[in-house]
C-alpha cells in the first residue's frame, strides 16, 4: 500500500495532453479526476486505482475505458503497450511550508497562529512596510 502522499491525483487534461494520438494505456497509481477546463475528452484506455465520479463519465461517454489494475495485469501481463503517469507531488499545501521561513529571499510559508492583518503580514514581508526580505 502506497501512502497518500504517494499518490497524487492526475487530471483530465493533462492526460489528455500526453495521450494524443496514443492507442496506449495511461497507468496511475492514484486517481483520476475531472478536469472542467476540457472541453472534449479524447477517447483514451486509463488504468487507475480511482476515478471520480464525473471523469468516469466523460471517458466512457468519449469511447474511452476505465481499467482496474485486475483487468490491466489481465490484459497486458508483460505490461507492454503501458505508459506510467504521476500526478504532481510538491503541489501539496504542506510542501509550501518545506524550508526555512523569514530568510532573505525565501518563499517558505510560515506557521502563523492566526492570519490576520497582525501575523505575520507586515514589516520585512511587504516593501509598503518599511522593508522586504
Amino acid at each position: 500500500m502506497m501512502s497518500r502522499t504517494n499518490r497524487p491525483p492526475l487530471g483530465l487534461r493533462r492526460l489528455a495532453t500526453f495521450m494524443k494520438d496514443s492507442d496506449k494505456i495511461a497507468v496511475t497509481v492514484g486517481t483520476v479526476t475531472d478536469d472542467n477546463r476540457l472541453q472534449e475528452v479524447p477517447k483514451m484506455r486509463i488504468c487507475a486505482l480511482h476515478f471520480t465520479e464525473m471523469a468516469r463519465a466523460r471517458i466512457i461517454k468519449a469511447g474511452g475505458e476505465c481499467l482496474t489494475f485486475d483487468q490491466l495485469a489481465i490484459q497486458h501481463p508483460t505490461g507492454e503497450g503501458a505508459i506510467l503517469f504521476r500526478g504532481a507531488k510538491n503541489a501539496r499545501l504542506a510542501h509550501k511550508h518545506f524550508g526555512v521561513p523569514g530568510v532573505p529571499h525565501s518563499k517558505t510559508r510560515p506557521y502563523v497562529r492566526s492570519k490576520g492583518r497582525k501575523f505575520e503580514k507586515a514589516r520585512g514581508r511587504r516593501q509598503s512596510r518599511g522593508f522586504k526580505v
